[in-house]
């Protein structure tokens, strides 16, 4: 296969410079609608695909060449509705990726994408949606996390399932994989009047994973991952003041919803009010924000503020009704005409994809890019992702409960990533990449001795890619 896409980017470059090198012989033209058209190959390689710890005892790391194939079509048919000019974006697009683990067929998937996007204008008055859709065909068993199916393996007895106490960020990393549904979207309407506008809005995030159930305490399923639905939907207005042309100020207010599914008894005993725990809950934020251009180089996007939260009667929480903090932000520095840099934080509270639990969400990306010339291109990022389960979880006994600081879990990945991209001609590119991600424990006194070391992992990804345009 790697021979094959050697072999199929080598004869994809001479054709391209060949027929395209002036840019003048466009076999096809995309009419005006067609806004996509494109197909791309890219081969990988990952050195641990299940980011495991790679300790004795323990699973070892497998690696794996990867294939994936993406082509793209897309559409915007608001050129199709003739001179109007209030509805100035109506797209589809279908972008597919079918990836090929060479070495892991378990990890094989296709993820058929589909986005659309609404934007119009009438006056002061302007809206927009966005939706992004996604449906994995991939497998629908889950990973098994276990030295050994036995009830008592030496050299480690209380370890036995050592590496099914891994990091969050680990365990995410193949669930992304597996057989699922994801929806994305975003709604606002925005009135100006003068310096003030008042903007409704309304999000959604959706994940149905279709991956089976099984009782991870039992032969042959120890250490086996069950994967949980989780959904959050929330609306509200925000009240926003130009204090100058492009910088206005803004105050919002958010009513939402967190839904997390119970895990099966046969695979989870603990119960909370009788209930099989859960912590889906309802919650109000209140936000303070900033948004545009305080200089011509600089674009900021900042909100933040108190969210209080009202968990069901399920949830195994120290507190039912906490006041936690929201925040999100992105700055974009245009340094040059041809470079720019981008810093993005958020922080909020979620539920875990593996059950029963919230936990503070932290992340901070910063991203860089440089046009070096109109064909070469270069991508510099780092990422710090921080995930605390200790934020809420209870240390309950009694009836109702019998777990002490469940959680005992702070999970950190530390990433950094570097691309390059050229164009051979508009039509044709290549691209190369490179990501490294560390994960690390951050959890001090954990129950057992060693379990911290099963939720460190190191793992490399490098790829390279070509693709052709229309």
């Amino acid at each position: 296969m790697k021979r094959n896409l050697l072999i199929l980017a080598s004869a994809l470059l001479l054709a391209g410079g060949k027929a395209f090198a002036d840019g003048t012989n466009d076999v096809f033209t995309k009419p005006a609608w067609l806004t996509d058209l494109s197909a791309g190959v890219k081969e990988s390689y990952d050195d641990n695909v299940l980011l495991v710890a790679d300790r004795s005892p323990g699973l070892n790391a497998q690696s794996s060449w990867i294939t994936t194939v993406s082509p793209k079509v897309g559409f915007n048919f608001a050129p199709l509705l003739g001179t109007q000019k209030t509805l100035q974006t109506l797209s589809l697009v279908y972008a597919p990726d079918f990836n090929i683990f060479h070495d892991a067929s378990s990890e094989n998937y296709n993820a058929h994408k589909l986005a659309n996007a609404i934007k119009g204008k009438t006056g002061d008055f302007s809206f927009s949606l966005d939706n992004a859709f996604l449906f994995n065909d991939g497998s629908s068993a889950a990973p098994t996390y276990a030295v050994s199916q036995d009830a008592t393996p030496a050299p480690l007895k209380t370890l036995y399932q050592a590496d099914k106490n891994r990091s969050c960020y680990a365990t995410g990393a193949p669930r992304e994989r597996r057989k699922q549904i994801q929806d994305r979207a975003t709604v606002v309407f925005q009135y100006d009047v003068g310096k003030f506008f008042i903007r409704p809005v309304a999000s959604l995030l959706y994940y149905d994973l279709m991956t089976d159930w099984h009782n991870c305490a039992v032969v042959p399923y120890k250490g086996y991952q069950d994967y949980v639905d989780r959904a959050d939907v929330n609306g509200g207005l925000d009240l926003g003041y130009k204090v100058v042309e492009n910088l206005a100020v803004t105050v919002g207010y958010r009513y939402g919803h967190q839904y997390q599914q119970a895990l099966p008894h046969s695979d989870d005993t603990l119960k909370v009010n009788g209930q099989q725990a859960q912590s889906s809950a309802d919650y109000q934020r209140l936000l303070l924000g900033l948004e545009g251009k305080p200089l011509k180089w600089l674009t900021v996007k900042l909100a933040g503020g108190p969210e209080f939260r009202d968990y069901n009667s399920a949830a195994p929480v120290n507190h039912d009704h906490p006041v936690n903090y929201y925040g999100e932000g992105v700055l974009t520095a245009t340094i040059t005409t041809n470079q720019n840099v981008s810093f993005t934080y958020k922080h909020w509270q979620w539920v875990s994809s593996t059950g029963k639990l919230p936990y503070a969400d932290n992340t901070f990306a910063l991203a860089y890019h440089l046009n070096a010339t109109q064909q070469l291109g270069l991508d510099l990022g780092a990422k710090y992702l921080f995930a605390d389960y200790n934020c809420g979880s209870a240390s309950l006994t009694g009836g109702t409960a019998t777990t002490a600081g469940q959680s005992q879990r702070n999970d950190a990945m530390y990433s950094i990533s570097a691309g390059v991209s050229y164009a051979f001609t508009r039509h044709f590119g290549a691209s190369l990449g490179y990501a490294y991600d560390l994960g690390r424990n951050q959890q001090a006194n954990l129950p057992v001795s060693g379990y911290a070391g099963y939720r460190n992992f190191d793992h490399q990804l490098v790829s390279l890619g070509v693709q052709y345009k229309f």
